[in-house]
């Protein structure tokens, strides 16, 4: 996978201040984008387009977007320019905040995550290692990053674990991991695209439970 950093026409975020008046994307255009969650540090949009589907102007803050489909997208900004943009499966790209119109020019319908970074940024300190874990940087910026990660047959988080930044859990696969948060019953079965949100400071306990490597796209806010 390919490592990327801020990439301003890349990513599902267009920057373009000439359109004051783009809104929320959720409320302009709740056909393609749904919030699945939300706490005061992020909120997490599912982002489909079928093929031909287009949307209309709307903004973003920062943002992290992970394609869970290879697709092409077409940006337009309200200056007249516009641009092309393959998005492959499993990756993620950072973009500040903006505005854009997309479309999807592919010949696959678009799915994907979007992470909104909410309010000022956090002072969360992002690990570079984690036992029992292979980390590889995808995207990273001022507000957080994503990571894909490789959790080994053994890797356990006791109960009550707690980190200072929040994570944004996506699965790649269907294979077994038991996440449970603040005490509420584990998850223990997912599939590709699914989404868990673990705010900073709250306890959980987490672990592999399929006896092989699994692997996940964590998105993390600072």
């Amino acid at each position: 996978m390919k490592v990327c950093s801020l990439v301003p026409l890349a990513a599902f975020v267009l920057l373009s201040s000439g359109v004051a008046q783009a809104q929320d994307p959720v409320k302009v255009d709740s056909t393609h984008y749904k919030v699945i969650a939300e706490n005061e540090h992020v909120r997490v949009l599912k982002i489909s387009y079928p093929v031909g589907g287009k949307s209309v102007p709307h903004q973003h803050p920062d943002s992290i977007v992970v394609p869970l489909v290879t697709s092409k997208v077409h940006f337009a900004s309200a200056d007249g320019t516009s641009r092309d943009e393959e998005l492959a499966a499993g990756t993620a790209m950072y973009a500040p905040a903006g505005v854009h119109t997309p479309s999807n020019m592919g010949k696959t319908a678009v799915d994907a995550i979007l992470v909104e970074f909410k309010g000022a940024a956090g002072t969360g300190t992002l690990p570079t290692t984690r036992p029992n874990m292979n980390l590889k940087v995808l995207a990273e910026g001022p507000r957080g990053a994503a990571t894909h990660i490789v959790a080994d047959p053994t890797f356990a988080e006791p109960a009550g674990t707690k980190h200072d930044y929040d994570q944004v859990v996506i699965a790649l696969d269907g294979a077994g991991m038991s996440l449970s948060i603040n005490g509420k019953p584990a998850k223990t079965t997912w599939k590709r695209g699914d989404v868990a949100l673990i705010g900073r400071g709250e306890a959980h306990e987490s672990n592999n439970t399929s006896g092989k490597p699994t692997e996940f796209i964590i998105v993390a806010a600072k």
